[in-house]
């Protein structure tokens, strides 16, 4: 089953299930107001405050696996490695904004980003032209992004060849012995339109020809974190998180 339909059959049995919810939302809501008005503790609690959470009662806390570990990989990397600085294009801007507290980052996005802390310098750029001289950058990552790039989700050109052009630009950018962290979908090759693309292992590994594999992480859909997978895993997900550490070789 695949991530879309998985996150369609969750919805169906949320909106199915809210009746039982909202009774138990106001059974707990009059109990706590009743308890409250018996104590003098300084909060205002009327009906327009109200703030229904309606499906944290769980057993087990549930996350996203794909984005909660990849960014917890590429930063065991950036402590590993310790590069003067590191660049980033366009990945979740909470592993910029996480890693700044000990790597001092540079934050490129295709929109502007308004974000202001000390050791991160955020700009906008174009994947398909990156403001880099050749051979620039020791440190870079790319991650979850070129699987969008060319399918306008962001307001980007259309372009079936974008992905391939961001890659030719990354390649071009990054320096002698310096390290690529990318992050793509995997497992049978598909494009969700306007969503995303979907790579086999075998595609990224040609794409990215001249650079050298140092480490392949497989995340897969149901929540598993494999540390130098067998490639051969990635045929059996539809929908796995590849992580992919590269690096230009002379």
């Amino acid at each position: 089953m695949n991530r879309y339909l998985i996150y369609f059959v969750r919805r169906i049995k949320k909106i199915l299930s809210t009746p039982v919810l909202w009774v138990g939302y106001f059974k707990d809501y009059f109990l706590f107001k009743k308890l409250l008005s018996k104590e003098n503790r300084g909060f205002d609690m009327g009906v327009k405050d109200l703030y229904p959470c309606l499906d944290d009662k769980t057993n087990k806390m549930s996350f996203d696996f794909h984005y909660t570990y990849h960014p917890a990989w590429a930063a065991r990397i950036i402590a590993k490695v310790k590069p003067e600085f590191h660049v980033d294009i366009s990945s979740v801007l909470y592993f910029s904004a996480i890693i700044s507290a000990f790597v001092p980052v540079k934050y490129y996005e295709y929109r502007k980003t308004n974000i202001h802390l000390d050791n991160l310098i955020t700009g906008e750029a174009d994947l398909l032209s990156l403001p880099f001289l050749d051979n620039s950058i020791k440190s870079i990552s790319c991650m979850h992004t070129i699987e969008h790039v060319g399918l306008g989700r962001y307001g980007d050109s259309i372009d079936p060849n974008g992905d391939l052009k961001a890659i030719k630009e990354l390649k071009r950018v990054l320096a002698t012995d310096g390290s690529l962290l990318l992050v793509v979908p995997v497992g049978k090759p598909k494009i969700y339109f306007n969503g995303q693309r979907v790579y086999s292992y075998n595609q990224i590994i040609d794409y990215f020809s001249g650079l050298t594999l140092k480490e392949f992480t497989l995340i897969t859909m149901d929540g598993k974190m494999i540390r130098d997978a067998d490639r051969n895993l990635v045929d059996k997900d539809d929908y796995g998180c590849g992580c992919f550490w590269f690096m230009k070789k002379i």
